[in-house]
């Protein structure tokens, strides 16, 4: 038999219930719909020239964090770099920035031998990752839109042909 308290029980789980859902449906939404904006912050090229997140406003980014001792980043390297020719044209920026690990004459050598066509960035003090939530996996690729919203980001390597699909949309708008 129930105790005669039973249905307010039941009412404040009931309470309770509909409470968390809706928390829950909120962050959802959040992670969903509410796209975080790319960090400001200065990156420094190989070369020694610096240029900020707001210098590449008005373009479509891509910030790829990566390592010369990351297999997956130096398989994916190439296909990224054919994705930076085949769009740099339309207005597709790339930053691939060493993570702080990173030996800087390993990083010099690398962009070097391959001739990277984009923006190599050192990260020695790990700021950049940072800024950008804590980067700890490479790679990590984000792909940024023309008024600096980060529209996706990759954990290891993109399907490419997704990765071609938002980029030509992004460079559309």
């Amino acid at each position: 038999m129930l105790a005669p308290s039973s249905p307010r029980k039941f009412a404040i789980f009931a309470v309770v219930a509909a409470i968390a859902l809706a928390v829950l449906g909120f962050l959802f939404y959040q992670s969903v719909v509410a796209r975080p904006s790319m960090p400001q912050v200065t990156f420094t090229n190989l070369k020694g020239d610096k240029f900020s997140t707001q210098d590449l406003r008005g373009k479509v980014v891509m910030v790829n964090f990566w390592a010369t001792s990351c297999s997956t980043c130096i398989a994916e390297m190439p296909r990224m770099i054919e994705t930076y020719k085949k769009y740099n044209k339309q207005g597709l920026e790339f930053v691939a920035v060493a993570m702080s690990y990173d030996p800087p004459n390993y990083v010099v050598n690398y962009a070097e031998t391959r001739q990277l066509p984009f923006h190599v960035a050192l990260d020695v003090q790990g700021r950049l990752a940072q800024a950008f939530g804590d980067v700890k996996l490479t790679p990590t690729t984000y792909v940024i839109d023309k008024q600096g919203t980060i529209l996706k980001r990759y954990v290891g390597e993109p399907s490419f042909t997704e990765l071609h699909s938002l980029l030509e949309k992004a460079l559309a708008a």
